[in-house]
């Protein structure tokens, strides 16, 4: 079985975010980069298969020299082989899904492995993109996931109820929370993941749709009011506030 595991390099979520004197971008100055905890998942379900069932894996991302940061952490985790697609920053997921198709194709990978939505953009479109671009079955947000005989049998979350797809090999999937829980590279893992190469791809990308011409951080939130007096006061008080200052009832 083959296996690839897409990989995107975000900030950390407790980064301090600035926005950058441009205004249409993030300031990446004192910025820890970190695996979106979301293909976390992805892969840890990726080498769970390999030790269950044999696979060989490789773990792709796409970006600069500082990306290969997360290549490494994933090769000391155990992934067999680790590609880099070299490429300047890129928001639109549909040139994400067409690098990654164009990779992907005649390398006869049986399961392709993302998280269900990356952290950041929050964008969760490019597992299921890449899918369609490849035209192979896929399963979103998957919670549950097993192989056998070239099938899988996915369960997801859904507004009903707990639904389950199945389909044949080749398929993607994207990983959600709950799938399992991420191991953590061992000190040995790391010292032989500096000695592994990482490959590096040019990438030929078809034209942005999406711009950002803007980002704004969000309005600070205004201090909060402490309600003095009895329970009964209280409650008044705080029926008054919602209603004549919130205005929300």
């Amino acid at each position: 079985m083959k296996i690839l595991v897409a990989l995107k390099q975000v900030p950390d979520t407790e980064s301090k975010i600035k926005i950058a004197d441009s205004g249409s971008a993030i300031d990446q100055t004192d910025i820890k980069w970190i695996t979106s905890p979301n293909d976390e998942f992805a892969l840890e379900e990726a080498l769970r298969l390999k030790e269950s069932m044999g696979a060989e894996i490789t773990a792709v991302s796409i970006g600069g020299e500082k990306t290969k940061d997360i290549l490494r952490n994933a090769l000391a985790l155990g992934v067999d082989s680790a590609v880099l697609l070299k490429a300047d920053a890129i928001d639109d997921p549909l040139v994400i899904s067409g690098a990654l198709a164009d990779f992907t194709k005649g390398k006869g990978f049986d399961l392709l492995f993302f998280g269900h939505k990356c952290y950041g953009n929050d964008n969760g479109c490019v597992g299921p993109m890449t899918a369609e671009l490849l035209d192979l079955a896929h399963a979103h947000v998957v919670t549950k996931l097993s192989i056998s005989d070239g099938n899988f049998r996915a369960e997801r979350e859904g507004d009903a109820g707990i639904e389950i797809i199945e389909g044949n090999l080749p398929a993607v999937i994207t990983a959600q929370r709950g799938l399992n829980e991420p191991r953590y590279a061992n000190l040995k893992g790391i010292m032989a993941a500096k000695k592994k190469p990482i490959e590096e791809v040019e990438c030929t990308l078809m034209d942005a749709t999406v711009n950002i011409p803007a980002l704004t951080l969000p309005p600070p939130r205004s201090e909060g009011k402490k309600l003095d007096g009895d329970s009964t006061t209280q409650v008044a008080l705080l029926i008054s506030l919602l209603r004549n200052e919130a205005k929300v009832i």
